[in-house]
């Protein structure tokens, strides 16, 4: 198959066309598209034409004709067989496209019929949107290297295929191109017509604008002209204007004149916004200029602001340390603080304030001006702390310091030079920290005072800020986070000044309105005034935040030495606090939670510390006590007394004084002679109960510990009085009762504190309880305080105490929960109750074990009596006395009921020898049943014995445990009776 020629675009139909046509020059290059369909519908290709547009090879040369028949009708259809043979082949394919093409006209709502007989006579492949010949799969499937020159005329046919189908889908839609064309070249047409009419109108209307409107138009010229020189003129009267306002604003700025600096600047700026100045090349930079002239004027009014609201450091420091310097010498009786503000300053202040605040609400700049006063008096007021604290270190550390007051770790940072300042603030006395407290505090509160008087001057001056500042004699201040009524004098005072700087200035005054005016709405002038409000209150409560911090510092470089302090000394540094503290959030309107907290921290640490000693000491204590009534000073009474009254001081109790001169040795306090105890009355060691396990003596309470219970007394007391009932006191019980005491009076002046020292007092009293317990019942005290023996009388002591303290523990606990919200009684109130039961029967058991002693002597003379039996049925007993084991037992209860009775109460002293008198009852007459007697010696013997016996029963203090009127009557009576019948009178 031969090469295909290139495809060109040649038509032979152009030369139809007229080339004068008006559109002939829209014509294409090469030819007119409308013989596109002639070229396409023609079977044979164009004579003119050099190459094809068919696929087919051109035809090839038609054989000569045969000769003509020599008439007509001889032609036969042999003789057309040589043409006929020459053009069937491209009669066929004609044939065939124009069957086509009719069957696609026929069916013109099926455009894809095209591309399906394509699709039916062109493989799929090369359809395929992803199809790439060099792929070599592709490759393969569509370039099969069998057969080449098969592999050619099938591609060639399939590209004719595809060209044929694509020419005929453009021929299909040829009809609608032309019609757009033809429509196209007549609006061209219609276009160069109006055109021409248009050329015409116009040299019509210049023909008649010369003729009729001439002189008119030449007036109109002269007149813009000299609208022109009058906009001239003006305009160089204005660069005049602004020229000497810029050099007089120099001067201003330069004289420190905000007022009037600001005036030119509005002037200035309200030409800028008219647009006065547009287009005037040589103030192009009027704007930067105006502006660098506002920060200057803003930083003048700043500068001032904050030098007249701000205290002067230096000054305040010097009058400060001078007050405090010559008070140094001084005792500490109390601290002073109020200061004041003097009412002729506060003019002076307001008349300074007054004019720079107004400037800077004309500049919008009060809130930050507010935020650098903030700042400034803060750094102001740091410096003034630290420069007074390094002044006044070395004067307060050069006093002589109170040995009883200063720990050994402060005297040692004392000795050591104190090179830090925090090793000076700790090697200050208390009495030092608290002076240096002091005058720290003045120093804070004149900063305050004077930033609180700065913001009621500010809020003054907001609530007047409708442009017409008038008098109000009757509109609070709001001073110190509360509401103030002013006094009608003042605030005429103040009002008359304002008056009179606004009638100097009217022009200042007018602007500030049309500021206000411009902002277009009452909200905008609102939103002004909270924010000014706001930095104002702001910045007074900064400062007080400020002044917390540098407090709290203070307080924490001597943390660990306040809880050593003793009470008087804490409370002194507790209440300057807490007055500074009040003080500052008067002013600042705020609290303080941070300083807040440090405090109630260290107080809790103080508490703590305290705890932690007095339980020590009281085991210390309860550890050499040796169990011996003691006198008891009026100093302990008159607590019993403070504690039991129902008009409890709210303010706290006063705390007994001490005297090193007390009778009180470390020994523990003086007692009276006792009387002697035989060896037969003590608690034998092996009855006793021991304590197991070894147990190392304690410590020797130091002379601080003793001292606490010890002072001058004038008078003596041999019990200690509660409720109307006289106790017997021991050592441990006074110091016991006189730390009680000393947690009320933390409690009292601790408030915060009370639950927390409620369960230390419960913590103590358990100590003291449970210690007890084991010395006396448990026999320890033989281990730790070297007692040979537990005696009765110890006993009787130790119930007394325990007895005292059980019943003062209401008293307490009524004192103590008077400062304990009721919210948190309920828990406090359970534990101390379960404390109360503990001591009551910690009490009965005490009891009881000295019912257990009589009882094992008894039984001790019982295993005697037989031995003495025996010696009654002899012919020469003639002795009328009573046996031995009558006497002892008559003299060991006898002399048990003289111990018991000087001791312990006497409803404890009844029930004890109840039982007494039972097991008497019930152990005798069982032994003397036993007996065997016989003689009359014996029976008369026995009879003594136990009429004896009974008349010392007859004079215990027990109460009747039968319906017997007879005193103690029992056993023992009914044994007499029924053996020798008689009986023993009362």
């Amino acid at each position: 198959m031969a090469s295909r020629p290139p495809l060109r675009t040649v038509s032979a139909a152009s030369s139809s066309h007229s080339t004068d046509s008006p559109t002939a020059a829209a014509a294409p290059p090469g030819g007119v598209p409308q013989s596109i369909t002639a070229l396409l519908n023609n079977p044979l290709p164009s004579a003119s034409s050099a190459s094809y547009w068919l696929p087919w090879p051109p035809p090839t040369s038609l054989p000569d004709a045969p000769p003509a028949p020599s008439h007509p009708c001889d032609l036969s259809r042999a003789d057309f067989a040589p043409y006929l043979a020459a053009v069937a082949d491209p009669f066929s394919r004609f044939a065939d496209i124009r069957l086509h093409t009719t069957a696609e006209l026929a069916t013109p709502s099926s455009p894809s019929s095209g591309l399906a007989a394509c699709l039916r006579e062109v493989p799929a492949l090369f359809f395929k949107e992803d199809f790439a010949l060099e792929d070599g799969a592709t490759f393969e499937s569509a370039c099969p290297l069998a057969d080449g020159a098969a592999l050619q005329e099938r591609l060639g046919q399939q590209l004719d295929v595809v060209e044929a189908h694509l020419v005929q889908e453009i021929a299909r839609r040829s009809a609608s191109f032309y019609e757009a064309q033809g429509r196209l070249r007549g609006l061209d047409g219609e276009i160069v017509s109006a055109v021409g009419r248009i050329r015409d109108l116009r040299e019509v209307v210049r023909v008649l604008t010369g003729d009729l409107v001439g002189d008119a138009q030449q007036v109109q010229d002269l007149n813009a002209t000299r609208s022109n020189l009058v906009a001239l003129q003006e305009k160089l009267t204005i660069i005049l204007y602004v020229s000497q306002a810029l050099t007089a604003l120099r001067l201003l700025v330069l004289a420190a004149d905000c007022a009037g600096a600001l005036d030119v600047i509005d002037d200035l700026q309200n030409l800028l916004d008219t647009d006065e100045l547009a287009g005037l090349y040589c103030f192009r930079h009027i704007r930067d200029q105006l502006g660098t002239s506002l920060d200057s004027v803003n930083s003048i009014l700043s500068a001032e602001f904050v030098r007249a609201a701000v205290p002067d450091g230096k000054t305040v420091d010097a009058m400060i340390s001078s007050t405090v310097k010559r008070r140094t010498s001084m005792p500490l009786n109390g601290t002073e603080h109020e200061v004041s503000v003097d009412e002729e300053e506060s003019f002076i202040l307001r008349d300074r304030l007054l004019p720079l605040i107004i400037c800077l609400l004309r500049t919008d700049k009060v809130p930050a001006v507010l935020r650098i006063y903030r700042d400034t008096l803060i750094t102001v007021m740091k410096a003034s702390i630290k420069s007074t604290v390094a002044e006044m270190l070395p004067v307060l550390i050069s006093r002589p310091i109170d040995s009883d007051s200063v720990t050994g770790e402060r005297a040692a940072d004392s000795d050591a030079g104190g090179q830090s300042l925090a090793n000076k603030l700790r090697s200050l006395s208390s009495e030092g920290f608290v002076q240096l407290l002091s005058a720290i505090f003045r120093i804070v509160q004149v900063h305050l005072l004077q930033a609180a008087e700065v913001k009621k001057i500010v809020q003054w001056i907001m609530r007047n800020l409708d442009g017409n500042i008038h008098t109000d004699a009757t509109n609070p201040v709001v001073q110190h986070g509360r509401t103030v009524d002013t006094s009608q004098e003042n605030d005429n005072g103040v009002t008359s000044r304002v008056s009179s700087t606004v009638t100097r200035s009217p022009t200042k005054l007018s602007l500030f309105q049309g500021k206000a005016n411009d902002m277009s709405s009452t909200n905008s002038i609102k939103n002004v005034r909270a924010d000014v409000l706001r930095e104002s209150t702001e910045a007074v409560f900064a400062a007080c935040d400020a002044a917390h911090g540098r407090w709290a510092k203070l307080l924490g470089v001597r943390a660990a030495l306040h809880p050593k302090l003793r009470l008087q000394e804490f409370l002194i540094i507790y209440n300057i606090t807490e007055e500074f503290i009040a003080a500052t959030e008067k002013i600042g309107g705020r609290l303080g939670y941070n300083i807040r907290g440090i405090l109630q921290q260290q107080s809790k640490q103080f508490v703590d510390h305290q705890h932690t000693v007095r339980m020590a000491k009281i085991k210390a204590v309860l550890d050499q006590e040796t169990w011996v009534a003691v006198d008891v000073p009026e100093e302990f009474q008159a607590i019993v007394l403070s504690l039991s009254s129902t008009d409890f001081p709210v303010n706290g109790m006063e705390i007994p004084s001490t005297d090193s001169n007390s009778k009180f040795s470390e020994d523990g306090i003086s007692t009276a002679q006792e009387p002697s105890y035989s060896t037969e009355n003590s608690v034998d060691n092996g009855n006793a109960t021991s304590v197991t396990g070894h147990e190392n003596r304690a410590e020797s309470t130091s002379p601080q510990i003793e001292n606490s219970v010890a002072g001058h007394v004038k008078s003596m007391s041999q019990t200690i009085v509660l409720g109307g009932v006289g106790y017997h006191m021991v050592n441990c019980g006074l110091i016991l009762l006189k730390m009680l005491s000393e947690y009320v009076d933390i409690s009292k002046c601790l408030p915060s504190l009370s639950f927390e020292v409620v369960q230390r007092v419960v913590e103590i009293l358990k100590l003291f309880n449970t210690r007890t317990c084991q010395l006396v019942l448990g026999a320890g005290a033989m281990q730790v305080s070297g007692l040979k023996s537990i005696t009765s009388k110890h006993l009787a002591l130790a119930s007394q105490i325990i007895s005292f303290i059980h019943s003062l523990i209401p008293d307490i606990r009524r004192v103590l929960f008077m400062k304990i919200p009721e919210a948190r009684k309920q828990l406090l109130m359970s534990e101390l109750d379960r404390v109360n039961q503990d001591y009551k029967v910690h009490r009965d058991e005490i009891h009881t074990k000295l019912v257990q002693i009589m009882r094992e002597r008894l039984l001790a003379n019982l295993r005697k009596l037989p031995q003495i039996v025996e010696s009654w049925n002899g012919p020469d007993d003639n002795d009328l006395q009573p046996s031995l084991f009558a006497k002892a037992v008559t003299k060991e209860v006898t002399y048990l009921h003289r111990i018991l009775s000087q001791i312990l109460l006497e409803v404890d002293v009844q029930a004890i020898f109840r039982q007494v008198v039972q097991i008497f009852h019930s152990h005798i007459t069982e032994a003397f049943s036993k007996l065997d007697v016989n003689s009359p010696q014996a029976k008369n013997r026995l009879c003594r014995d136990v009429q004896h016996i009974l008349v010392c029963i007859r004079k215990l203090p027990a109460q009747n445990f039968s319906a017997e009127t007879v005193r103690n009557y029992g056993l023992l009576d009914e044994f007499l009776a029924e053996k020798f019948g008689t009986k023993v009178d009362e």
